[in-house]
């Protein structure tokens, strides 16, 4: 027999957030989150998304234990301004048992239902900002901290309960070795001329701040266009800001402008945490900030997290500027390995700017839709 309990308790929202703790205790892929963000992320009066999102949050019971956890979100600048009538389900984590999926799901459409809308899809998060998408290959490789983790049970719960695809995201990796940087080099410096504009590059965090706000800007003319893409407003930008602070590696923030100082392009690399996550289990204290720190200046695999170019300047080569300037810093670093987020499997202009890289695709994910 599974119940349903709503959260509605912080011991409750903790319960939440660590159930993933002891559903893959064993497993060597799974990346950690940090507890007290997770549950910051969870709370309307710290995360500014919920000015225009609602959500609620249920765990499965089954035997007076803990089985299955979801949110179930509704943006409303999506579902108002954008006349987009989706339901969206996130946070999804199950044992394998197909009840509980059922029970957990039936739930997030019984509130759609209640709203009004066509149809849920998910796992998806409040926007893009988010972690998206199950895995559906690439189990055996280590995660990141900026997507979700599951075994393969998960695409076939979904799939006996009617779920059909919906997106599907492809993810790369390759060894920086296979980087040309002469060829980067070249290209840059001829582009640079051609249409005059040049590379930012920071040493320390406060150099970056006071562009974080342009760089949004940049990021909403490039995204814009994506059926995936729901607006950020200046408060969710201030949290995003203060979220991620600490993993910022000023070096790996490049930003390219034009002949009157305004931004056309703007890369983010992370250095990969993953290790470090797993070493802090969750936890900040004691020990957490130190292995963090300690990744954030030495870890040798880095994640491309967003890189982004206005439309009047896509297609033109400013790209080249970007990797040219992050391969100087990689060799400096000692880089080795270079992972790229989520990108969706029929985004061939992205594609194509890798190609040079020799990249392999070690991932696949997928959000999955229903009509209601």
């Amino acid at each position: 027999m599974i119940s349903l309990q709503k959260v509605s308790t912080k011991k409750e929202m903790r319960q939440f957030v660590e159930f993933p703790f002891s559903l893959y205790r064993d497993n060597p892929y799974w990346v950690p989150p940090i507890i007290s963000d997770e549950i910051d992320s969870f709370d309307p009066k710290k995360n500014p998304v919920f000015e225009n999102a609602e959500a609620q949050f249920f765990i499965a019971y089954s035997k007076n234990q803990i089985v299955g956890r979801v949110a179930a979100i509704v943006n409303w600048i999506e579902v108002e301004k954008q006349q987009i009538k989706k339901m969206r389900f996130g946070w999804f984590d199950v044992i394998d048992d197909i009840e509980v999926s059922k029970s957990l799901l039936d739930k997030v459409a019984t509130i759609g239902k209640e709203h009004q809308l066509e149809y849920v899809e998910g796992p998806v998060g409040f926007t893009n900002l988010d972690k998206t998408g199950i895995l559906i290959e690439g189990f055996e490789h280590l995660g990141t901290m900026i997507t979700w983790y599951n075994l393969p049970y998960y695409k076939d719960h979904l799939e006996q309960l009617g779920y059909t695809k919906e997106k599907e995201y492809l993810e790369h990796t390759f060894k920086f070795e296979n980087v040309d940087a002469l060829y980067f080099n070249r290209i840059s410096g001829i582009i640079q001329q051609r249409l005059h504009v040049k590379a930012l590059n920071f040493t320390k965090t406060k150099e970056v701040l006071p562009f974080v706000d342009e760089m949004f800007c940049v990021f909403d003319k490039a995204y814009s266009k994506l059926p995936t893409y729901v607006p950020i407003s200046k408060a969710q930008i201030a949290f995003f800001k203060k979220k991620y602070i600490r993993f910022i590696n000023p070096e790996y923030i490049k930003f390219v402008v034009d002949t009157q100082q305004r931004m056309i392009a703007f890369a983010i690399v992370m250095p990969s945490f993953s290790k470090a996550l797993q070493k802090t289990n969750g936890k900040l204290f004691p020990f957490g900030f130190y292995h963090l720190l300690k990744a954030r200046r030495q870890a040798k695999d880095v994640t491309f997290y967003l890189i982004g170019v206005v439309p009047e300047y896509q297609n033109k080569g400013i790209h080249a500027i970007l990797f040219d300037q992050y391969c100087k810093i990689f060799e400096k670093k000692g880089i080795i390995n270079c992972i790229r987020t989520p990108e969706l499997e029929d985004n061939i202009a992205i594609q194509k700017i890798w190609e040079k890289f020799d990249p392999v695709i070690h991932k696949r994910r997928r959000t999955y839709t229903k009509k209601l």
